[in-house]
């Protein structure tokens, strides 16, 4: 993949929800919920195409377009769980009064999503013929998006005031971007043992995650979700979303002139690279805002696919991964030419759409039992 990590062996993009700190969101915010859903498609679409498209039609323009929208998945669930982890914090603080105590709740979900990388992999070393001991310490998103909420979390409990913590969490963001080439340059990091090394940068030869830029956009994401946390009604939430908008079309414009000038030192690849970080996080700025309009617009009705989808990432993740990679889905393997590929990433998500809303319907009616018997006899 030109511009996001993985493209060696299987891109593990994991979802917003994993990183939610289960909030309790307005209904007026169902927005982020079908960015989710959308960043879940552009999720699906890559790593279909890129288990089951065959190898000679990998330098095609049609297979270079697939790999430029499946790089912002990645992106996507990393800023949507930052702005989950401000959303998530603040709504515990609001009902508690505890700062301390809404930044460790939201912690604690940060080491479970890190618990939750160690299980997935192990998940894959079972299932995966051939996979190796060393796999169980490849370090994914999962693993770090849960130390980087950890951060995120423990920053925004620094401080009551909005300022204060906007300001933090824009410097870390733009920290991670700018130390990422000198940290991947750096030849002392290679006396680290290698587990702690790839959370730093990935080994040499592999397009690994690591904290470094990756742990600055979920940062960003949380300094959005700051912003969002303080709207107090429609007018609010609209005007924050405009300058998200509009601010973000603004820095992007920006950010690609900056292109134009000598890229910094030290990233091999486009994505290890300030430029990288700079450009995409104002194009998700912008998508967020833009999703809010287009929402107001276009109310989405309980059938939505897109809001299925982001009320039910975690679990499409946790599903789709190893029937696109795995065994059930081993002759298509690098087998299909673009056109056939896309085909089958078609009828691939309409199946994960499918199978999601069953699980949706099942745990409602094991709730409503759960309930009932929790009620009693009348």
């Amino acid at each position: 993949m030109s511009d996001t990590p993985g493209a060696d062996t299987r891109t593990t993009v994991t979802v917003a929800a994993a990183g939610a700190a289960r909030p309790t969101s307005p209904v007026r915010r169902a927005y982020i919920d079908w960015m989710r859903g959308l960043a879940v498609v552009i999720m699906i679409l890559w790593h279909v195409m890129d288990a089951w498209t065959r190898r000679e039609d990998r330098p095609t323009r049609a297979f270079d377009v697939v790999q430029t929208v499946g790089g912002m998945a990645a992106p996507l669930f990393l800023f949507l769980a930052g702005v989950s982890v401000a959303l998530a914090a603040g709504a515990r603080h609001r009902k508690t009064g505890d700062l301390a105590g809404a930044s460790a709740a939201v912690r604690r979900r940060g080491l479970e999503i890190l618990g939750f990388a160690f299980l997935f992999r192990l998940q894959a070393f079972l299932l995966s013929p051939g996979a190796t001991l060393g796999g169980l310490l490849k370090v994914d998103i999962l693993n770090v998006m849960g130390p980087s909420m950890v951060a995120a979390a423990a920053v925004w409990g620094l401080s009551a005031r909005r300022e204060i913590r906007l300001a933090l969490l824009v410097l870390l963001a733009c920290a991670c971007a700018l130390v990422t080439p000198p940290v991947r340059a750096a030849g002392w990091l290679g006396w680290l043992p290698d587990p702690v090394e790839w959370y730093l940068r990935p080994p040499a030869g592999r397009s690994w995650f690591a904290l470094f830029p990756w742990a600055g956009m979920l940062f960003a994401g949380t300094a959005v979700g700051v912003l969002l946390d303080a709207a107090r009604g429609e007018a609010d939430e609209r005007r924050v979303n405009a300058w998200l908008l509009g601010g973000g079309v603004a820095l992007v414009a920006v950010a690609l002139a900056g292109l134009t000038l000598p890229a910094f030192p030290g990233g091999r690849r486009f994505w290890a690279t300030p430029n990288y970080f700079f450009l995409r996080i104002p194009v998700m700025m912008a998508m967020l805002g833009a999703c809010y309009f287009w929402m107001r617009r276009r109310p989405p009705t309980p059938a939505s696919g897109m809001l299925e989808f982001g009320h039910s990432s975690l679990f499409v993740y946790w599903v789709h991964v190893e029937l696109a990679y795995g065994m059930l889905s081993y002759p298509l393997h690098r087998a299909l030419p673009v056109a056939w590929a896309l085909g089958g990433y078609v009828a691939f998500t309409l199946a994960m759409l499918w199978l999601a809303r069953v699980k949706t319907r099942r745990v409602a009616e094991w709730k409503a039992q759960k309930r009932a018997a929790a009620v009693g006899p009348a």
